[in-house]
Protein backbone atom coordinates (compact mmCIF):
# COMPACT_ATOMS: atom_id res chain seq x y z
CA UNK A 1 0.00 0.00 0.00
CA UNK A 2 1.38 3.43 -0.53
CA UNK A 3 0.99 5.97 1.73
CA UNK A 4 0.79 8.82 -0.69
CA UNK A 5 -2.90 8.84 -2.53
CA UNK A 6 -2.42 12.53 -3.99
CA UNK A 7 -6.47 13.13 -2.30
CA UNK A 8 -5.17 15.86 -0.36
CA UNK A 9 -3.40 17.76 -2.94
CA UNK A 10 -6.59 19.97 -3.29
CA UNK A 11 -6.31 21.48 0.00
CA UNK A 12 -9.05 18.64 1.31
CA UNK A 13 -9.17 15.91 3.21
CA UNK A 14 -11.27 12.88 4.30
CA UNK A 15 -12.75 12.07 7.63
CA UNK A 16 -13.57 9.02 9.15
CA UNK A 17 -17.02 9.16 7.33
CA UNK A 18 -15.06 9.73 4.25
CA UNK A 19 -17.21 13.01 3.83
CA UNK A 20 -14.42 15.66 2.37
CA UNK A 21 -13.23 19.03 4.36
CA UNK A 22 -10.89 21.63 4.32
CA UNK A 23 -7.64 20.73 5.67
CA UNK A 24 -8.15 24.30 7.74
CA UNK A 25 -11.44 23.31 9.56
CA UNK A 26 -11.71 23.10 12.74
CA UNK A 27 -11.83 20.08 13.23
CA UNK A 28 -9.10 19.27 11.18
CA UNK A 29 -7.38 21.86 13.43
CA UNK A 30 -8.34 20.48 16.64
CA UNK A 31 -7.50 16.34 15.86
CA UNK A 32 -4.27 17.74 13.89
CA UNK A 33 -3.37 19.43 17.37
CA UNK A 34 -3.85 16.24 19.60
CA UNK A 35 -1.87 14.38 16.65
CA UNK A 36 0.97 16.85 17.51
CA UNK A 37 1.00 16.46 20.63
CA UNK A 38 1.09 13.19 20.24
CA UNK A 39 4.22 12.85 18.47
CA UNK A 40 5.76 15.18 21.35
CA UNK A 41 4.55 12.96 24.03
CA UNK A 42 6.36 9.93 21.76
CA UNK A 43 9.52 12.60 22.12
CA UNK A 44 9.60 12.02 25.59
CA UNK A 45 9.46 8.07 26.05
CA UNK A 46 11.68 6.88 27.25
CA UNK A 47 11.82 9.84 30.38
CA UNK A 48 14.27 7.78 32.39
CA UNK A 49 11.22 6.95 35.03
CA UNK A 50 9.26 3.91 34.43
CA UNK A 51 6.06 4.85 36.06
CA UNK A 52 5.90 8.36 34.17
CA UNK A 53 7.18 6.08 30.70
CA UNK A 54 3.85 4.17 31.59
CA UNK A 55 1.74 7.07 31.63
CA UNK A 56 2.55 8.58 28.72
CA UNK A 57 2.26 5.62 26.98
CA UNK A 58 -1.09 5.25 28.25
CA UNK A 59 -1.79 9.08 27.38
CA UNK A 60 -0.39 8.48 24.04
CA UNK A 61 -3.24 5.36 23.15
CA UNK A 62 -5.64 7.96 24.67
CA UNK A 63 -4.35 10.58 22.30
CA UNK A 64 -5.08 8.39 19.88
CA UNK A 65 -8.43 7.49 20.45
CA UNK A 66 -9.36 11.64 21.03
CA UNK A 67 -7.98 12.27 17.49
CA UNK A 68 -10.75 9.41 15.95
CA UNK A 69 -13.36 11.00 17.91
CA UNK A 70 -12.63 14.49 16.24
CA UNK A 71 -12.46 12.75 13.18
CA UNK A 72 -15.41 11.55 13.23
CA UNK A 73 -18.26 14.00 12.79
CA UNK A 74 -21.27 11.02 13.08
CA UNK A 75 -20.00 8.68 16.01
CA UNK A 76 -21.80 5.68 16.85
CA UNK A 77 -21.90 3.89 20.32
CA UNK A 78 -19.55 1.44 19.26
CA UNK A 79 -17.17 4.04 18.43
CA UNK A 80 -13.88 4.83 19.89
CA UNK A 81 -14.18 7.75 22.09
CA UNK A 82 -12.38 9.02 25.58
CA UNK A 83 -14.89 8.85 28.45
CA UNK A 84 -14.42 10.13 32.35
CA UNK A 85 -12.72 6.90 33.33
CA UNK A 86 -9.58 8.59 31.54
CA UNK A 87 -9.77 11.59 33.18
CA UNK A 88 -10.23 10.28 36.35
CA UNK A 89 -7.01 7.57 35.68
CA UNK A 90 -5.35 11.39 34.92
CA UNK A 91 -6.28 12.40 38.32
CA UNK A 92 -5.12 9.38 40.30
CA UNK A 93 -2.08 9.68 38.72
CA UNK A 94 -1.16 13.02 39.63
CA UNK A 95 -3.01 12.40 42.71
CA UNK A 96 -0.75 9.69 43.20
CA UNK A 97 2.80 11.82 43.00
CA UNK A 98 1.25 14.69 45.72
CA UNK A 99 3.26 13.21 48.59
CA UNK A 100 6.39 13.41 46.59
CA UNK A 101 6.12 17.14 45.56
CA UNK A 102 6.45 20.38 47.62
CA UNK A 103 2.89 22.55 47.44
CA UNK A 104 3.24 24.80 44.78
CA UNK A 105 3.85 28.42 46.35
CA UNK A 106 4.15 30.47 43.47
CA UNK A 107 4.20 30.31 39.24
CA UNK A 108 7.10 28.20 38.21
CA UNK A 109 9.08 28.69 34.79
CA UNK A 110 8.87 26.08 32.80
CA UNK A 111 11.81 24.26 32.04
CA UNK A 112 14.20 21.39 33.80
CA UNK A 113 15.69 18.49 32.69
CA UNK A 114 15.04 17.44 29.42
CA UNK A 115 12.62 15.33 30.07
CA UNK A 116 10.39 17.69 32.40
CA UNK A 117 11.37 20.79 29.71
CA UNK A 118 9.88 18.39 27.50
CA UNK A 119 6.82 17.53 29.60
CA UNK A 120 6.45 21.32 29.88
CA UNK A 121 6.46 21.57 26.33
CA UNK A 122 3.91 19.01 25.88
CA UNK A 123 1.38 20.76 28.42
CA UNK A 124 1.60 24.34 26.29
CA UNK A 125 0.67 21.92 22.83
CA UNK A 126 -1.99 20.06 25.00
CA UNK A 127 -3.41 23.57 26.02
CA UNK A 128 -3.10 24.80 21.80
CA UNK A 129 -5.39 21.33 21.65
CA UNK A 130 -7.55 21.99 23.86
CA UNK A 131 -8.09 25.55 22.54
CA UNK A 132 -8.60 23.80 19.08
CA UNK A 133 -10.95 21.60 20.63
CA UNK A 134 -13.23 24.48 22.14
CA UNK A 135 -13.17 26.44 18.81
CA UNK A 136 -14.20 23.02 17.45
CA UNK A 137 -17.31 22.49 19.93
CA UNK A 138 -18.47 25.77 19.76
CA UNK A 139 -19.20 25.12 15.73
CA UNK A 140 -20.22 21.21 16.12
CA UNK A 141 -21.71 17.96 18.36
CA UNK A 142 -18.15 16.66 19.97
CA UNK A 143 -17.64 14.37 22.68
CA UNK A 144 -17.61 16.75 25.79
CA UNK A 145 -15.43 14.33 27.78
CA UNK A 146 -12.92 14.86 25.06
CA UNK A 147 -12.73 18.43 25.77
CA UNK A 148 -11.84 17.70 29.92
CA UNK A 149 -9.81 14.97 29.36
CA UNK A 150 -7.48 17.47 27.49
CA UNK A 151 -7.86 20.37 29.68
CA UNK A 152 -7.14 17.17 32.45
CA UNK A 153 -3.92 16.71 30.61
CA UNK A 154 -2.24 19.59 30.72
CA UNK A 155 -2.33 19.70 34.43
CA UNK A 156 -0.98 15.97 34.56
CA UNK A 157 1.68 16.97 32.09
CA UNK A 158 2.68 19.78 34.45
CA UNK A 159 2.85 16.99 37.41
CA UNK A 160 5.14 15.03 35.25
CA UNK A 161 7.08 17.71 34.64
CA UNK A 162 7.54 18.80 38.12
CA UNK A 163 8.01 15.11 39.37
CA UNK A 164 10.34 14.62 36.85
CA UNK A 165 12.29 17.68 37.55
CA UNK A 166 11.99 16.69 41.56
CA UNK A 167 13.83 13.42 41.05
CA UNK A 168 16.63 14.80 38.70
CA UNK A 169 17.51 16.85 41.66
CA UNK A 170 16.72 20.40 39.06
CA UNK A 171 14.77 23.53 41.38
CA UNK A 172 11.94 24.84 40.33
CA UNK A 173 12.50 28.09 39.42
CA UNK A 174 9.91 31.38 40.23
CA UNK A 175 9.36 34.28 37.49
CA UNK A 176 10.39 36.93 38.90
CA UNK A 177 8.42 40.53 38.70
Amino acid sequence: MKIYTGRGDEGQTDLRDMSRVSKASPRIEAYGTVDELNALVGRIRPSGHDDVDDHLRQVQNHLHVVQADFANPDPDEDDPAVGENHVEQLEAWMDGYDDELEPLQSFILPGGSEAGASLHHARTVCRRAERRAVALEAEEDINDAAVTYLNRLSDALFVFGRVVNQREDVPEESPTY
